[in-house]
């Protein structure tokens, strides 16, 4: 059998950990758990890759946030992310035109200012802008409206699925099986542990599972009686027809969540927050969330009142009560690890998380973050918060 299998051919009746889920988080632990000697791991996804969340994204990475953990955790997963073409002789587009965030409230202009302090700290490039120095980096921008803005250089945008193929091929070359078009219909526990995944082609048995399927990952813990919080929240995106090169960094609102980069094809590429979105994994596009995003682009950019739309999306962010995500163990059925509620940084982080899982699969290391974001903090009472900045 080969290592690669589509929706055609047999699964492996055993396999020592199961990832769930073939995202970039899902793939990033499989490949790091075959790295470190983990024979046979088996990623099972629902549809093609890319079809999720992973495939949906703006591609942004950066290490411009506003808590100390998360600048650490950043700065070290795009480290990783610039050197995955090197690593994984996958060409993925890294592009660093850094981060502009635009604050227009005293409110927001203060969560920039901490923001910037904390990535100083951790010795990050990162510094604060009057509006008047904004022009300097992207002279079509207004700015009479801005109280401060930051900007982060070494930060930038990839094209996410390349990505995905190169964690695919690698995982494969390392002795991995990715099984794309295999649905998982449940998990399997006995005796307070896990012992096997139940897919519309057959059972695998296995004694550990990696429950990485994003905002399906409730409803397939359930099947062995865990309850998550994480819930779905539709996010759209769209794409222009190319223009002339002349946006650098990727820029961001803080208040409305409007985000938009430019594409090494020349595209804006964008989106913006939609808070009143009803709840479901919905991953259908609206005239609505066009017209939203339009007035906020052509306010910042009024040279962009004239483009065209290309494409519109969406995909669904993963959202926890305290924004920061649901990472390691469940107490029952032992065996079962979580790797989800990413709200719309998963993308930028899992090359960390997935390092993180393998290691700690492997040789028990990692238990800090793992404890830190562990599924049943709000159980105990217990919130963190590590994200900050979160945009669209």
């Amino acid at each position: 059998m080969t290592a690669l299998l589509s929706s055609q051919g047999s699964l492996p009746d055993r396999a020592p950990v199961v990832v769930v889920g073939g995202g970039i988080v899902g793939l990033a632990t499989a490949y790091h758990l075959a790295r470190l000697g983990v024979r046979g791991v088996l990623v099972l996804e629902r549809s093609y890759l890319c079809a999720g969340a992973s495939g949906r994204n703006g591609g942004g990475v950066r290490a411009h946030w506003g808590s100390a953990r998360m600048v650490e955790l950043m700065r070290e997963s795009r480290r990783m992310c610039a050197d995955f073409a090197v690593e994984m002789g996958f060409n993925v587009w890294f592009r660093r035109g850094g981060y502009l965030f635009l604050a227009r409230t005293e409110t927001e202009a203060r969560r920039l200012a901490g923001a910037v302090h904390a990535q100083r700290a951790a010795g990050v490039r990162a510094r604060l802008l009057q509006p008047e120095d904004v022009p300097r980096l992207v002279p079509e921008l207004r700015t009479d409206d801005l109280v401060v803005a930051s900007h982060a250089p070494d930060d930038g945008v990839v094209f996410p699925w390349p990505f995905l193929w190169g964690y695919a091929r690698a995982v494969r070359a390392l002795g991995g099986h990715v099984a794309t078009f295999t649905r998982v219909e449940a998990l399997r526990a006995r005796g307070g542990r896990i012992e096997g995944v139940a897919t519309d082609r057959g059972t695998v048995r296995t004694g550990r599972v990696v429950l990485a399927a994003g905002v399906w990952s409730p409803a397939l813990a359930a099947t062995v009686g865990v309850s998550l919080p994480n819930r779905p929240h539709r996010h759209e995106i769209c794409a222009t027809e190319p223009l002339r090169p002349f946006l650098g960094p990727l820029v961001a609102e803080i208040g409305s969540g409007l985000y938009f980069s430019q594409s090494m094809r020349g595209e804006i590429v964008g989106g913006i927050g939609q808070p009143d979105v009803p709840e479901g994994i919905d991953q259908g596009s609206s005239l609505r969330f066009l017209g939203r995003y339009a007035r906020a682009l052509t306010h910042r950019v009024p040279r962009l009142a004239a483009v065209r739309v290309l494409r519109q999306w969406a995909g669904c962010y993963d959202l926890t009560p305290d924004g920061s995500p649901l990472l390691g163990p469940v107490r029952e059925p032992e065996g079962l690890l979580v790797a989800g509620g990413f709200v719309g940084y998963g993308f930028m982080l899992a090359p960390v998380v997935g390092r993180a899982l393998a290691r700690y699969l492997v040789h028990g290391e990692e238990r800090e973050l793992l404890e830190r974001w562990s599924p049943h903090r709000f159980e105990e009472g217990r919130e963190v918060d590590d994200a900050g900045l979160v945009i669209g």
